[in-house]
């Protein structure tokens, strides 16, 4: 059995990808990001620009995004409910709502659907305090 402290030190997988871009799971999207401050803020809300496409690159203009996020190591999510709030075009999607409250390795969820197409892209970001 794990104390409140074994469970705050869950196990953090080795030579995670901290890339901005990556293919959705099952691989009907190439999805990116790209936060409108940098470094990413912690306790300061912000926006982030997400960008989806085929894996033919054509921009993908129709989507429906769900956004979540958590810090698997505390075992707790994001302070907020960040949200697509407009379809900039040409595959782009503004994200508005995001705030980390502490420093370490969260895990960013988009969950992108189009037409029949549903898939899920994951991104793991290490937060300096």
């Amino acid at each position: 059995m794990l104390g409140a402290l074994g469970a705050c030190s869950a196990f953090m997988p080795k030579n995670l990808d901290y890339a901005a871009a990556r293919a959705s799971e099952q691989g009907a999207y190439r999805v990116s990001y790209k936060s409108d401050t940098t470094p990413i803020p912690i306790n300061r809300l912000h926006s982030w620009t997400l960008h989806v496409e085929r894996p033919d690159g054509r921009p993908v203009t129709d989507a429906t995004v769900k956004v979540d996020g958590d810090m698997p190591q505390h075992m707790h999510g994001l302070p907020t409910r960040p949200r697509v709030t407009r379809n900039l075009g040409n595959g782009d999607y503004l994200v508005e709502g995001i705030k980390f409250q502490m420093g370490g390795w969260w895990v960013m969820e988009f969950a992108v659907t189009s037409g029949e197409r549903s898939d899920v892209a994951k991104f793991n970001l290490m937060l300096q305090h």
